[in-house]
């Protein structure tokens, strides 16, 4: 039936994926927008219109910048991780070693563990009287306030992201390795290369554009972290594990403040954006030249 309409035929095809868009990112986008406009502190049902003014008591808002910093500090300690470890362990799994499969099976295994299970098995293991401190005090040092202490809280949530994404972003590069000729590394044995030099000079160039993939979508996934924060700290102790996705649910779940939580969400939709394309620029920028 296609050939009746000719150069239409593509556009048809992506009609569909265009829908989903247009019904589940841009509408639900342009009514942030707009909800970003009016004020619900006063009357959830009566809202005020103040123009830009909860953007001008956002970044007036120290509390703002706080989990802005928590946000920023989640992505820079979970995004290397994430991003090079499971690299590491796919090229390691990707060897030919006995019970390859078992293996890959137990490293996965997280991934499939739902994460507010993951939360609350963490948060039993972090207690203060937990397993993590019972070790600790073996070794003759004080119990450490893993979720109450505001030096340790957001950086015990940080182990579970990585421990529950390591499994997935492994197979990921697992597929990758797949498609790398194996006649280059037949070459680079040829010349006496050893392992790190095998892989640094031609698993890494091959699989680029993987690296790229992980880092954009774990830094996306970071930078949108809640069911960890909100079942092991709720944000706490002293904002000091509260990120800008969990503090935008307070305000508008909460407090109803549904104005002021969609500027932080536009907001937060910007950075993201920024983040992507720094990801894009550094990694694929070869294949954006004119």
């Amino acid at each position: 039936m296609f050939k009746y309409y000719g150069k239409y035929a593509p556009y048809l095809f992506l009609l569909p994926a265009g829908l989903v868009l247009l019904i589940f990112f841009f509408i639900p986008f342009f009514q942030t927008v707009y909800l970003s406009f009016f004020d619900y502190s006063s009357s959830i049902y009566h809202p005020a219109l103040v123009g830009i003014d909860n953007y001008i008591k956002l970044f007036h808002s120290p509390v703002f910048y706080k989990v802005l910093w928590n946000t920023f500090l989640y992505l820079f300690v979970a995004v290397p991780i994430l991003a090079i470890f499971p690299l590491f362990i796919a090229i390691l799994i990707n060897q030919k070693i006995r019970g390859v499969t078992l293996y890959k099976i137990l490293i996965y295994l997280p991934v499939i563990v739902s994460i507010v299970v993951a939360a609350i098995a963490f948060k039993w293991l972090y207690a203060d009287q937990g397993i993590l401190n019972y070790l600790v005090t073996l070794f003759g040092m004080k119990p450490i306030g893993w979720l109450t202490d505001p030096n340790w809280a957001l950086y015990s949530v940080i182990i579970v992201t990585i421990w529950k994404g390591i499994g997935y972003y492994m197979i990921i590069y697992l597929a990758a390795l797949m498609s790398v000729p194996q006649e280059l590394y037949e070459a680079c044995d040829i010349d006496g290369a050893n392992f790190l030099t095998k892989h640094l000079t031609v698993t890494i160039p091959h699989i680029m554009p993987t690296i790229a993939l992980v880092t954009t979508i774990s830094a996306i996934s970071a930078m949108k972290v809640f069911a960890e924060i909100y079942v092991m700290t709720k944000g706490g102790p002293l904002n000091s594990s509260k990120t800008i996705v969990y503090y935008i649910y307070e305000r508008a779940f909460e407090n109803l403040d549904l104005g002021y939580a969609s500027a932080m969400a536009v907001v937060l939709l910007v950075i993201v954006m920024a983040f992507s394309l720094i990801n894009i620029f550094c990694f694929e920028r070869n294949k954006y030249q004119l």
